[in-house]
């Protein structure tokens, strides 16, 4: 059973080599990452836990299940592997887990969260996670993600004309850093587009002034699971499904498109362990994530990756110690500059996405997929990224077929 763990392919980097690998472009991406992590994920978590009756305590767990041990497993499968390999929770997953609080308790569903936790570690073991994904094309896998990945090029977009204060000098400070080579070494268009974002925030008083913002360690808040066969049916599989499918396949595309190699089976074994672990605190299901790793790789020298995916395992424990204090602090920002930053840091990802996807073989199922997960319709508490990866699957097999062909026979 154990074989099926990838082995490394050389020694964990060294203290002097992590120092040596780092850099502010590094830190700069990681910090991005970590900062998306924490604004619209968050605002889903907080709401799904209010609308669900958990206290704020339960809540404030939750949050730090989530991220402090996430975080923890995130420093050292990067370290570990050299491979940014950044974990944190499934977003889809929070959401039918919300749908689920209207007619079950808390502690029944905690009790599926072991149970998807114990399925998650089973087909890691084996080896059959690895082996199933590898039957989907990657073309169609890219069409799913530029379809999931699209909203952030377009609230960019939307962002610019709702609030030019805040998001147009962001852009042009990016778009002049990126466009002068010699100037974005020295700042980072990401750093540059966070700092012009912060001083406009600041200059025409958007930040909210009347909030009071006080430092406060989180107490976590241990939940007794209740061993419920309605839950463990209604939401082990989906919940894995989200974490395997829809969550996972997204990060291992976007590792995979930016020339990593990411270990399917020991990630999907990690998915499992932090599933268990946030499972103690009241914490959703562990994944692979897609947005904050396809920022960690958008730039820089692929060796160097996992020095980002590093900074933002270390910004993760942080916040997840101080959630209340962080949770603060996001709500006094500007919407504005969060969307903007998110948006810069994801346009070359959105572009390696549509190149792959629609580059050669497959474009249809890609299409597709693409079409299908833009339309954003969940079907049977699963979200249109899975059905996406079904539909263009499915198509591609029926009109795509001597693409398969080629590709077997590759």
């Amino acid at each position: 059973m154990f074989n099926a763990i990838e082995r490394l392919a050389e020694p964990p980097p060294s203290l002097g080599q992590i120092a040596s690998d780092f850099g502010p472009l590094y830190a700069s991406h990681g910090f991005i990452g970590w900062l998306f992590a924490i604004t619209g994920p968050v605002a889903i978590i907080l709401s799904v836990g209010a609308n669900g009756g958990l206290s704020q305590a339960e809540i404030a767990s939750w949050i730090f299940g989530v991220f402090f041990i996430n975080g923890l497993i995130t420093l050292l499968l990067s370290w570990r592997y050299r491979e940014p390999l950044v974990l944190f929770w499934t977003i889809p997953g929070t959401v039918l887990v919300g749908q689920s609080l209207t007619h079950l308790s808390f502690p029944q569903v905690v009790g599926a969260f072991y149970g998807t936790a114990l399925l998650m570690l089973v087909l890691g073991l084996t080896g059959w996670v690895k082996r199933a994904m590898q039957l989907v094309p990657m073309p169609i896998v890219m069409g799913m993600v530029a379809g999931v990945f699209l909203r952030f090029g377009l609230d960019l977009v939307r962002a610019v004309f709702a609030d030019f204060a805040i998001a147009g000098p962001m852009v042009v400070l990016w778009l002049l850093l990126t466009a002068l080579p010699a100037l974005g070494r020295r700042c980072p268009p990401i750093i540059g587009a966070l700092v012009i974002g912060t001083l406009a925030a600041l200059l025409f008083g958007k930040y909210d002034q009347n909030a009071s913002l006080q430092i406060a360690l989180i107490r976590p808040v241990i939940p007794t699971p209740s061993w419920s066969l309605a839950a463990m049916i209604e939401l082990i599989v989906p919940l894995a499904v989200t974490v395997l499918v829809v969550q996972n396949g997204q990060g291992f595309a976007v590792l995979t498109a930016a020339g990593h190699k990411p270990p399917v089976n020991v990630v999907t074994v990690a998915c499992g362990i932090g599933s268990a672990l946030a499972a103690v605190v009241g914490g959703v299901s562990t994944c692979l994530t897609g947005p904050t790793n396809a920022i960690v790789v958008s730039g820089g020298e692929r060796k160097r990756h996992y020095t980002a995916a590093m900074v933002v395992g270390v910004l993760a424990l942080g916040f997840g110690l101080l959630a209340p204090t962080f949770t603060t602090l996001l709500l006094i920002a500007p919407k504005s500059l969060i969307t903007a930053l998110a948006g810069l840091a994801m346009l070359r990802v959105l572009q390696t996405a549509f190149v792959t996807a629609f580059r050669t073989n497959f474009s249809l199922g890609a299409l597709i997929a693409f079409l299908v997960t833009v339309a954003d319709v969940p079907l049977l508490n699963i979200g249109a990224a899975f059905w996406g990866l079904v539909a263009g699957f499915a198509l591609s097999g029926l009109l795509e077929r001597a693409d398969f062909t080629a590709a077997s026979g590759a």
